[in-house]
C-alpha cells in the first residue's frame, strides 16, 4: 500500500507539471497565404474591428488575435515572433512582402505592403493603420505556418503585383509573357495581367470590362456597370458627388471617391475596393463644404505666407513665437521605450512584479499610482512629467515590504483512532485500528504535493502580467480540478476498503 501511495504522489506532480507545460504551448494548427493575412488585417480596420483583450475571433481581437484569428498556429505574439524561422530586425528597409508579421516588446501587427502596417493597439485605439516607421516595430518575420509567394502574380486589395524571388516587384518594368508592365513605388501593376485575369473569371476574354472589374472586387476610373452606378448613388447621397448616375467610373467619380477617402482617412489612391465597405457604412461620413469661417482661414495663411515671403526679400527675419513642447503623458494603452524603463524603475522600487514588456496596461497602471501616493503625488495612474522625474531621482521612495504573519498550523488528530472502540488484543500479534495519518509516506506526498504547488504558483501564469490570457488560466484550472479529483477518488476508494478490512478483521477476533 506505501508503495501505491508514492505512485499516486509522483502522478499529481507530473499532472501539475504538466498542466503547465500545456498551458504554454497551447497551438493549432497555422494556415493561409501572408497576402490573405494582408487582406484580413486590412478588412479589420476597413470594418471597426474593436480591441478586445485575449478576444482572437473575427470583429473582437488583440494584438495576437489579429493573426490568429485569420492563420492560427500560435496565441501569443512572443511565441508568433521566435517560433519563425524567418526573423530579422527591422533597420531602416523592410522587404516587400505582404502579410508579415512585425513584432515589438509585447505587441505585435501586420505588414500589408507600401510601407504601412496593421495593428490591434488597446481598448482606446482600436484597429490601427499607420506607417511602419511609426510605431517602433523592432522585428519583422514570416509567421509560421502561412506561406508566402515565390514567383508569380497575386492579387492584394483589387490590385495586381509581381512577385520575383519572394518579393513584389515595386518602381520598375517588366516584361512577362510578352507584355511590359510597369510597377509603381507601392508595387501595383499598372495593367491587369491577362492570366490572372483569366484564372479569376469564369467568363471569356471578350467579357465586358464591367464583369472584369466587378470580378476582381474593386472598381476604379474606366469600369462600369451596376456596380459603379451603386457607388455614384451613395457618393452622391453623402455630398460627394454632383454628376450624373451613369454607370461609367469616370473621372468626376475618381475626383468623388477620392475626397472621400480623403475625409474618411483612408489611403487615397480613388480605387473602390474593400474600403467601399466604410462608404456603405451607416456611420459613413459626409461631405462638409467649406464654411466662411474655412475661407477666413485660408485666407488669413495666404496672408502670412505672403509676409513671410516680404520678408525674405527684405532679409529680415520674422518674429518666431514660443512654440511649447507638448507635455509627456503616458497612460492604459500606450506602447513604447520610454513606458519599457518606467516598468523597469517600478519593479526595481518594488511597485510592480513580473518582466517589464513596454506596454502600459493594468498592472502598470496600478504600480504607478502606488508609487504616486508613496511619493506624495497625486495618485492618477498616469506617468506625467512631474511623475517620469520623481520615479528616476536619486530620492524616490520605495515601497515597502510588509511580511505575512506565519499562518498557525493545523492540529493533527487522529479522527479514525480517536472514534473507534478499544479493542482487546489477546494475543502477541498488535492490531491496527486503522491507517496513521502521518506515516512518512504521507509526509512525503504531502511536501511532493507543496513543492509542485509551490513551483506552479511561482510560475508566470499566476503572475498575471498585462500579456496572460483568461484563457490560458481557465484551461490550467480546469486541468487541474480534473487532476484532483481523479486523485481524490482513487485515495477515498483505497481507504474505505482499508477501513472496511480493518472492521472485518475486529469483528472476528
Amino acid at each position: 500500500m506505501k508503495k501505491f501511495k508514492k505512485i499516486i504522489s509522483i502522478i499529481m506532480v507530473a499532472a501539475v507539471i504538466a498542466s503547465v507545460c500545456v498551458v504554454g504551448t497551447v497551438t493549432s494548427g497555422a494556415s493561409g497565404t501572408g497576402v490573405g493575412l494582408a487582406e484580413w488585417a486590412l478588412n479589420a480596420y476597413y470594418s471597426n474591428w474593436s480591441y478586445v483583450y485575449g478576444g482572437a475571433t473575427p470583429g473582437a481581437v488583440d494584438c495576437s488575435g489579429l493573426i490568429y484569428s485569420y492563420a492560427g498556429g500560435y496565441r501569443v505574439g512572443d511565441a508568433q515572433t521566435f517560433n519563425s524561422d524567418w526573423r530579422y530586425s527591422l533597420g531602416s528597409s523592410i522587404p516587400n512582402i505582404h502579410g508579415l508579421g512585425l513584432y515589438q516588446p509585447g505587441h505585435v501587427g501586420v505588414y500589408v505592403g507600401n510601407g504601412m502596417a496593421v495593428d490591434a493597439r488597446g481598448d482606446e485605439y482600436g484597429v490601427c493603420y499607420e506607417s511602419v516607421w511609426s510605431h517602433g516595430w523592432t522585428q519583422y518575420f514570416k509567421v509560421p505556418g502561412v506561406s508566402y509567394p515565390d514567383t508569380g502574380w497575386v492579387e492584394f486589395d483589387g490590385d495586381y503585383y509581381y512577385y520575383e524571388d519572394g518579393e513584389y516587384l515595386a518602381d520598375t518594368t517588366r516584361t512577362i509573357d510578352g507584355e511590359t508592365y510597369y510597377f509603381a513605388s507601392s508595387g501595383k501593376s499598372s495593367s491587369t495581367p491577362s492570366s490572372s485575369a483569366s484564372s479569376s473569371s469564369s467568363s471569356s476574354s471578350s467579357s465586358s470590362s464591367s464583369s472584369s472589374s466587378e470580378s476582381s472586387g474593386s472598381l476604379k476610373k474606366g469600369s462600369t456597370g451596376s456596380l459603379v452606378e451603386k457607388l455614384q448613388q451613395r457618393l452622391l447621397e453623402l455630398g460627394y458627388y454632383n454628376g450624373i448616375v451613369d454607370g461609367d467610373f469616370g473621372e468626376n467619380t475618381e475626383k468623388a471617391f477620392k475626397l472621400f477617402q480623403e475625409t474618411a482617412g483612408l489611403y487615397v489612391d480613388g480605387i473602390a475596393g474593400s474600403d467601399a465597405d466604410l462608404l456603405y457604412a451607416d456611420d459613413a461620413p459626409s461631405f462638409k463644404p467649406a464654411t466662411a469661417d474655412d475661407d477666413k482661414a485660408e485666407a488669413e495663411e495666404v496672408e502670412l505666407t505672403s509676409e513671410k515671403e516680404d520678408l525674405a526679400d527684405t532679409g529680415a527675419k520674422p518674429e518666431e513665437e514660443p512654440t511649447e513642447a507638448p507635455a509627456m503623458q503616458y497612460t492604459i494603452g500606450d506602447y513604447s521605450d520610454d513606458i519599457l524603463k518606467i516598468q523597469e524603475r517600478l519593479i526595481a522600487l518594488g511597485y510592480m512584479d513580473g518582466t517589464a514588456d513596454g506596454e502600459f496596461g493594468s498592472m502598470t497602471e496600478t504600480a504607478v499610482s502606488g508609487f504616486q501616493t508613496a511619493n506624495s503625488l497625486t495618485a492618477t495612474g498616469i506617468v506625467d512629467q512631474t511623475t517620469y522625474d520623481k520615479l528616476f531621482s536619486d530620492d524616490a521612495i520605495a515601497a515597502k515590504k510588509e511580511e505575512a504573519p506565519k499562518a498557525a498550523e493545523p492540529e493533527v488528530k487522529d479522527v479514525v483512532a480517536a472514534n473507534t472502540p478499544a479493542v482487546a488484543n489477546t494475543s502477541n500479534t498488535p492490531v491496527k485500528t486503522g491507517s496513521a495519518p502521518n506515516t512518512e509516506v504521507e509526509k512525503k506526498t504531502s511536501e511532493q504535493s507543496s513543492k509542485s504547488v509551490a513551483a506552479v504558483t511561482d510560475n508566470a501564469l499566476f503572475k498575471r502580467g498585462d500579456n496572460a490570457t483568461n484563457f490560458e488560466f481557465l484551461l490550467w484550472l480546469g486541468i487541474m480540478i480534473v487532476v484532483m479529483l481523479i486523485t481524490f477518488t482513487i485515495v477515498y476508494a483505497v481507504e474505505k476498503k482499508k477501513q472496511k478490512a480493518a472492521r472485518h478483521a475486529r469483528r472476528y477476533q
